[in-house]
């Protein structure tokens, strides 16, 4: 059976399929070769898709408009919308386009169509990502698995380049970076060649700096201004459609100005008016169009700076930049990756609107196994941390077994009622090369109540850990004598996929399961950050008790005595109140025994 790549997006859809050594995309050549517009009509009991839909739209705008539909996968999640007073689901409306699409390949290659890959935006969440498949499913399609776009478009890149294996290993080690900017979101992923894998270090997404809202705020200018040279027109209303042919129109432009240095817009019968022209004439220059999107690009491109730091890194650590969609062809996104990267670095497409499809189509012929880029790890009791699902792990397809992990952890210090469970990734680094002391980031935090009655090491916490088909881990907490439950879902994972079958076996992690705090230094590297002090553990050892709550049991329960460790001596000089005025330690108040010297319990930690 022949997987087929799927790019199903806000503002397009395509199919694309490997047919030998060529991969083929499906595009709709009636239309200029351009991809499906993910637009659907519903004229009565006719279901109209794609070209002609958004041929029928009175204004711009995403959402519900009339009885069309532009981007229903923006209104996933929800459990219906009004469209032309009917009630509808968005999941069978994202079906609709699904539908139409493969059919528009199955006439063009006739074939098997029910079995794809399917690219989604880095910051999709779980709910979204779960309505996604089923809408595929009623359109007749199985999700084989999901892919990051930003990895399906550097996984397309690669996988097409005519000398592919000698650019696998030059870029060996390298760290890349993917700048996708479409139509509906504008997301990066950063990554890492190794040994043949495409690993994922960092990514970011979001949907309201998409091409579709520039190409707005043009239209909304290009009005202004418009008007601005003729007052007649201040606050007259556009005519019925005239709206969806303007948006058109300056998307038209925004694309010429790319090569030209101006573009004219007409519109006419914009306005709805007798007592002036109501025609729309306006010649937008580029440096009027700069001019009105500047402040939204430079904002999309800050997103850059903001992620390489995140991680640590500079422009001057990425080998290549690979920049797809419409919007990076625009002069100003150009010349400031250019200043960024260099021309030997920045990499700009050619196939913008197709790339993303054609890597989730090799991804399918190739059978890249989607892999845990980082270790999920769980912080413990004195600065250790678990790795809870290894980096590495294959994420499960649809169908096979989910991914799953169960802990049963010990509560060293129930005497606030809480157990705190706090999950964390490596913020840098991925696989097994990852250090004690490496900066981490928090996945999530969940808490239950537990006894606080209940003695060191009495009370229990079981926690359920799996990543399904979706790739959505979801956590579940329960303490085992209060009962108390808690749950999250985490959708920010990080992935790897084996690149063209080239993967080699020195990227698995190691076999260490638990991180150490390394001596003199703490976890943290971030001055003034809050730490939550953990208070679970994976085995039964008083030494991960803290001091002055051992101490304070074992004077209840003196048959329990048992030494306490240099450590834990110190802590309960730290944390016991003076018995002579009640003060803390290391408050200067206290000279209770110490007359004018100061406190005798004074201690220090070197947190």
């Amino acid at each position: 059976m022949v997987i087929y790549g799927f790019d199903f997006g806000t503002t397009n859809s395509l199919i694309s399929v490997v047919e030998g050594d060529r991969c083929i995309a499906y595009v709709d050549e009636e239309h200029g070769g351009l991809p499906h517009p993910s637009v659907v009509c519903y004229d009565g009991d006719e279901v109209i898709v794609g070209h002609d839909a958004k041929g029928r739209l009175s204004t711009s705008g995403l959402g519900v408009i009339g009885n069309v539909v532009r981007s229903p996968k923006t209104k996933l999640g929800e459990h219906s919308v009004v469209v032309d007073g009917v009630s509808r689901s968005p999941r069978q409306m994202v079906a609709d386009i699904v539908r139409y699409v493969t059919g528009h390949a199955q006439n063009e290659r006739p074939g098997d169509y029910s079995r794809a890959v399917v690219t989604i935006p880095v910051d999709m969440n779980g709910e979204r990502r779960r309505d996604l498949r089923e809408a595929f499913r009623l359109a007749g399609v199985t999700i084989d698995q999901f892919v990051h776009e930003p990895l399906a478009a550097l996984y397309g890149y690669l996988r097409g380049l005519p000398d592919f294996s000698s650019e696998i290993r030059r870029l060996d080690r390298q760290y890349m970076l993917v700048f996708d900017w479409g139509g509906g979101t504008r997301d990066l992923t950063l990554c890492q060649l190794v040994d043949g894998y495409l690993v994922q270090i960092a990514n970011h997404g979001c949907s309201h700096l998409g091409g579709d809202v520039i190409d707005e705020s043009i239209m909304r200018e290009v009005v202004r201004r418009h008007c601005a040279q003729h007052a007649a027109l201040e606050g007259v209303d556009a005519a019925a459609d005239a709206e969806n042919k303007l948006l058109a129109r300056a998307e038209r432009a925004k694309i010429d100005l790319s090569s030209l240095s101006q573009a004219q817009i007409y519109v006419p019968d914009y306005f709805r008016t007798n007592e002036a022209d109501p025609d729309l004439d306006y010649r937008l220059s580029r440096e009027a169009l700069e001019e009105i999107v500047s402040g939204k690009l430079a904002e999309g491109l800050e997103r850059i700076g903001t992620l390489l730091r995140s991680v640590g890194f500079e422009a001057t650590d990425i080998s290549l930049c690979l920049a797809t969609g419409g919007m990076v062809n625009m002069p100003l996104i150009k010349t400031r990756l250019l200043e960024m990267f260099g021309p030997q670095r920045l990499c700009v497409s050619d196939e913008g609107q197709l790339i993303i499809s054609k890597g989730a189509a090799w991804i399918a012929h190739d059978g890249a196994n989607l892999l845990l880029a980082k270790n999920i790890e769980l912080a413990l009791a004195r600065d250790t941390r678990h790795v809870a699902i290894k980096a590495g792990s294959e994420m499960p397809r649809e169908g096979s077994i989910q991914q799953a992990e169960r802990l049963n952890l010990y509560c060293t210090d129930p005497r606030d009622g809480v157990a705190k469970i706090q999950l964390e990734v490596p913020s840098r680094r991925h696989g097994r090369h990852v250090q004690a002391s490496d900066p981490r980031t928090n996945l999530a935090s969940l808490s239950v109540k537990v006894d606080d009655k209940s003695s060191r090491l009495f009370e229990r916490v079981e926690l359920d850990m799996r990543i399904d088909e979706n790739l959505i881990l979801q956590v579940e907490a329960c303490s085992t004598v209060f009962n108390d439950r808690d749950a999250t879902e985490v959708h920010n994972l990080e992935f790897g996929l084996s690149l063209g079958g080239l993967a080699g076996n020195d990227w698995q992690p190691g076999e260490g399961a638990t991180l150490k705090k390394p001596e003199g230094r703490s976890f943290s590297d971030r001055k003034g950050a809050v730490l939550l002090r953990s208070n679970l553990a994976l085995r039964e050892d008083k030494s991960l008790v803290p001091g002055e709550y051992l101490y304070e049991v074992q004077q209840m329960t003196s048959y329990t005595l048992v030494a306490l460790t240099h450590l834990q001596v110190r802590e309960k000089l730290y944390y016991t109140p003076c018995s002579g005025c009640g003060r803390r330690s290391n408050d200067l108040l206290c000279q209770c025994a110490s007359g004018a010297t100061g406190n005798v319990r004074r201690v220090v930690f070197d947190f």
